[in-house]
């Protein structure tokens, strides 16, 4: 059954004033040149009898097929799969870059619907393999390699074997996506068109959230009761919204027979519930040693008596807040792309030289971030809210390390290039890495060092930390809503149960902050998408420990394992590197990595409290330095929020900093 592309968009996006550069925009005619191009009508056409003939040729007969002939079968799925993803994400591109704009909405609406009817009667493939038997579909595979390379998409769909429904159930369910669909829009298009109104301006949700990190505490607590107020004016309906998406999605899940709410998400993650739950389990547990330390030495840091929620991301005292311009931005993470290898230079540059790039902002653009790959046959496309501040470059680099994996997993063709949402972290995480590692190499001085280390902390708890908060605040909203109608304080009571445990005993809570759950796309498009985050954060950390440890080979592995897109369990795809995320004692790898860091920024306040007490004739000079060099610290183009997926609708950044 056709999918729709698309990502949930990657609230990883930040902001700050000109000189920006010359920000590109998307050149969407590698896909059609516009709505009314005769190649869409074309394909339109195309896809309207080569659904009909599909259905013609092999409805009721898959049981009877030998290998060859099911072979024909999965190449003609796969061609319709890729002309449907071409018109789905041509129109999707569109409407992003101007959600307000109801032609853009109409058009969009209509491809899915048409795309929809003419995709129904293919329902029965998915339904008819799942009714095939173990053996009949391995001695197909043991006749003809070429249909055996395509059994990882079989398991994956037969895993979906024991909650399938009757042929007329799936077809209707099918036809009813366009309604979920359209609820979906309803929350973008809110979103898309709130107004806020901070210091005399009139911004836009992605505006008002980058002031939540600027210097001035004034402009930060004013952005933040302007966002609780705007959201709580609509928060009916945000909460109908959300009710309607988690009711529907209880009585599909009720009627598979599916024992959880995050059943089919793990499922399509194609990764075991235990594991998820270890990660989970191993994260909550470590809130005290990372997110509730960390944050206690900022509010030092920051001279505070108690944490507000727009301290949260606040700049250090002494962190330079200046502007990155475009130009720079691309230097930076092009630099450290192509320290790592020279391939993967070589594969980003075309994102910034051929229109695959949406940097600025702009009235009506979909807020956040997302890098979506589009169909094998064309090229990913990424999505920005460029505003020139330290983290949009980290941002960049995250996005663009999704497109690099998405170029090179294009290679496994329409049905095996998709990557779980698990292991579609694992470039962009990593892209992030290899900037900061390339940007710490250069600190000058402790005081640059210090802002690295502080901003790359702050990442990964936003990665880690909050993105699990996050899942743990979907699951409690699934299941209340299991038991009835929920109102706005009943989601925004579930909101304040998982921010305080998360964040730690530094914070406080001003009203309306109960309130922020309302904005976050993926809890909409994507359910439990978040935990993806902290388990691609998990993994790249331990992959990045092989690398540094100077594993032989890493680069052609690390390539390999990108080339594989979805044709491979995390399994198979991390054995190489000697590394199971099936194992525990895994994570708690990756989350040493971050408690290691914090012990670093530690070891660095001691360092200077001693100094402050020595004797002064001995201790002057070397105080004085360190005083004067927190002063002059370099800027740090490093804070980002991180975030991201390969899909529409789907990725997180600006989500999990703001």
């Amino acid at each position: 059954m056709f999918q729709l592309p698309f990502p949930v968009r990657d609230a990883n996006a930040g902001g700050g004033p000109d000189p920006l550069g010359n920000l590109p925009e998307w050149d969407l005619s590698d896909l059609y040149s516009d709505e009314n191009a005769p190649e869409l009508k074309r394909d339109l056409d195309w896809l309207e009898e080569a659904c009909a003939s599909f259905a013609r040729d092999f409805e009721g007969k898959l049981a009877n097929l030998d290998a060859a002939e099911l072979l024909d079968c999965v190449l003609r799925n796969e061609r319709i799969n890729s002309i449907a993803g071409r018109i789905m994400s041509f129109a999707g591109l569109r409407y992003y870059q101007l959600t307000t704009d109801a032609d853009r909405a109409k058009f969009m609406s209509d491809m899915q619907e048409k795309i929809t009817n003419f995709t129904t009667p293919l329902v029965f493939f998915t339904l008819e393999l799942n009714r095939l038997e173990d053996t009949q579909l391995d001695a197909h595979f043991a006749a003809n390699t070429d249909l055996g390379r395509y059994k990882p998409v079989f398991d994956r769909i037969r895993a979906m074997k024991p909650y399938q429904l009757s042929d007329e159930l799936e077809k209707f369910l099918h036809d009813l996506g366009v309604v979920g669909d359209a609820w979906e829009r309803l929350f973008d298009e809110t979103i898309a068109g709130l107004s806020f109104e901070v210091d005399g301006k009139t911004l836009n949700i992605e505006g008002t959230l980058n002031l939540l990190t600027e210097q001035d505490r004034s402009k930060r607590e004013a952005a933040s009761r302007e966002v609780a107020r705007v959201l709580g004016e609509n928060v009916k309906t945000f909460a109908r919204v959300h009710n309607t998406q988690a009711k529907e999605k209880e009585i599909i899940d009720r009627w598979r027979g599916m024992e959880t709410p995050q059943t089919g998400r793990h499922l399509s993650n194609h990764v075991e519930p235990e594991v998820v739950e270890a990660l989970r389990t191993a994260v909550v547990e470590a809130y005290p040693k990372l997110s509730h330390r960390y944050y206690e030495m900022k509010r030092g840091w920051l001279g505070l008596e108690r944490m507000e929620v727009w301290d949260r991301n606040a700049p250090l005292p002494m962190e330079d807040t200046a502007i990155v311009g475009w130009d720079a931005a691309e230097a930076t993470v092009m630099d450290a792309y192509n320290a790592f290898d020279p391939r993967m230079g070589e594969i980003a540059k075309p994102f910034f030289r051929k229109g695959w790039i949406d940097a600025g902002v702009k009235p009506g653009k979909a807020p956040g971030a997302f890098a979506h790959p589009t169909v094998t046959d064309v090229h990913p496309y990424v999505m920005l809210n460029y505003l020139g501040k330290p983290r949009d470059v980290m941002t960049l680099a995250h996005e663009l390390g999704h497109g690099v994996h998405q170029v090179l997993a294009a290679g496994q063709g329409e049905m095996l290039s998709s990557t779980p949402l698990t292991l579609a972290e694992t470039a962009s995480v990593f892209g992030e890495m290899l900037t900061f590692q390339k940007m710490l190499e250069k600190a000058e001085t402790q005081a640059e060092r210090k802002i690295l280390l502080a901003g790359k902390v702050e990442d990964m708890i936003n990665t880690v930390v909050r993105q699990i908060a996050f899942y743990d605040f979907e699951c409690k909203l699934h299941d209340a809503r299991r038991g009835g109608e929920l109102t706005p304080e009943d989601i925004n009571a579930l909101w304040m149960s998982v921010q305080a445990e998360s964040l730690g005993p530094a914070f406080d809570f001003v009203d309306g902050y109960e309130t922020f759950w309302a904005y976050i796309p993926h809890f909409v498009h994507s359910p439990f998408y978040v935990y993806a985050y902290a388990f691609g954060d998990g993994l790249v950390n331990a992959l990045y420990a092989v690398y540094r440890e100077g594993d032989e080979g890493f680069e052609e592995k690390y390539f390999d394992m990108l080339k594989a897109g979805g044709s491979k369990h995390h399994k198979d795809l991390l054995a190489p590197f000697g590394l199971d995320a099936s194992d525990p004692k895994f994570w708690d790898k990756g989350l040493s990595m971050i408690s290691g860091m914090i012990d670093e920024l530690e070891a660095m306040e001691q360092t200077v409290r001693s100094l402050t007490y020595q004797p002064r004739r001995h201790g002057l000079s070397r105080l004085f330095y360190a005083l004067t060099a927190t002063q002059t610290a370099a800027p740090a183009t490093h804070k980002v929020l991180p975030s991201s997926h390969p899909g529409f609708p789907t990725s997180a950044n600006a989500l999990r900093s703001k």
